[in-house]
């Protein structure tokens, strides 16, 4: 007979999830009521006005996608892309791969730009295609790229985008909550994320805002839009706003109440604060894990610290060393994706799992592993790096 699953207890230092809280978890195992219930709408006014917060926004449609980060993706293309719509993509990862796939399976014509992966998009490639090409309808591009760690600069890309009258579509997945994002400001068109990362909520919503350039676009389309759950004109008719509400879907109302504490959380410590604690974590990492002779697949100046993207040692089997940090430590770090397959570590440092513990955690851990694995290393000289930063930044 099958009985109640009871998962072990992990440290999530992967690529996402993160650690949820326990004031999420607490809040997630709230009683159920209906997704049309006063109280409920109450909270989905709340969760709109923590999103705005969050992203920087004054968007009035900036509402969570009762579905995970995929599905937040697939709103903004298929709201934003029709039939013949010439759209540059850029890809300098996995993701930006996974969006070129949106602009053709909605009919776009998708104009590409690579980058080596670990790089960031580079702006004189954007503008070289433009220059090219007449009649672009967006620009699309992964801000914080989690296949390599990543950041591109999302500011620049959206005033060239701007400046060629273009509408932008962003991946902001792992960047929402870890590091400066500034929806209005820089000019976000369409915008989306995950809870599961810097928010450290569970997976399976997706945070989406969109501009009133973006809604033009999506109002005024010369064809329907492709997915009827997607479709931003029916959306809006339940995260519109007021108590009257028109029933569009039933809502994951626990995910919800999680998200919303997530929201509170992220608005206790203040944005800013917490951008400053991914970058503060992640200097104390580094310091350990170079001390450890590993290296960073990003440059610095273009480095995530959220995501970080680590070199495998040469004759180390990565498989391996995740497979015993899982079993000895019950600390979960991440494997490589696409090219870097087998080459990188992903390290998250993401939310509730951007603290100092998970830092000397994972370092000690690393250590131990890779000294059992035959890599000759200085016993305790990494956590004793990271301390010494942590000294001099109290």
């Amino acid at each position: 007979m099958i009985t109640s699953f009871h998962p072990p207890q992990r440290t999530l230092m992967g690529p996402g999830p993160s650690d949820v809280h326990p004031r999420v978890l607490s809040a997630m195992a709230r009683p159920t009521i209906g997704h049309l219930d006063p109280a409920f709408i109450d909270m989905m006014d709340e969760i709109k006005k923590l999103l705005q917060y969050a992203l920087r926004t004054d968007n009035p449609l900036t509402m969570p996608i009762s579905a995970p980060g995929s599905a937040g993706m697939e709103a903004c293309f298929v709201n934003l892309v029709e039939p013949g719509d010439k759209v540059i993509v850029c890809q300098n990862g996995v993701f930006g791969g996974r969006m070129k796939e949106n602009v053709e399976r909605f009919g776009g014509e998708a104009l590409m730009v690579q980058d080596t992966w670990g790089t960031p998009v580079s702006i004189e490639k954007v503008r070289a295609l433009m220059e090219a090409h007449d009649g672009i309808k967006a620009l699309a591009f992964v801000h914080a790229e989690t296949s390599t760690g990543v950041r591109s600069d999302a500011q620049a890309l959206c005033r060239l985008a701007r400046d060629y009258g273009c509408l932008t579509i962003v991946d902001a997945v792992t960047s929402l909550g870890g590091i400066e994002l500034e929806v209005d400001q820089w000019g976000i068109d369409a915008i989306y994320s995950g809870t599961q990362k810097c928010l450290s909520a569970p997976p399976g919503i997706s945070p989406v805002s969109f501009s009133e350039r973006a809604l033009e676009k999506a109002s005024n389309r010369r064809t329907r839009v492709p997915s009827w759950f997607l479709d931003t004109n029916l959306v809006m008719g339940y995260w519109g706003g007021g108590q009257k509400r028109a029933y569009h879907h039933t809502a994951p109302v626990n995910a919800l109440y999680g998200l919303h504490e997530a929201l509170v959380m992220l608005q206790e410590e203040g944005i800013e604060h917490a951008w400053k604690r991914h970058a503060l974590h992640h200097e104390a990492l580094k310091a350990g894990l170079e001390t450890l002779g590993l290296s960073f697949t990003v440059t610095a100046d273009a480095r995530l610290p959220q995501l970080n993207s680590v070199q495998v040692p040469e004759g180390v089997d990565e498989a391996q060393i995740r497979a015993r940090l899982l079993e000895n430590y019950n600390l979960e770090i991440g494997a490589g994706l696409g090219e870097l397959a087998g080459k990188v570590w992903r390290i998250g440092l993401m939310g509730s799992s951007c603290t100092r513990r998970h830092v000397m955690l994972c370092i000690d851990a690393l250590e131990n592993t890779l000294s059992e694995a035959g890599v000759s290393l200085p016993s305790g000289a990494a956590a004793a790096a990271a301390d010494v930063y942590y000294s001099a930044e109290a």
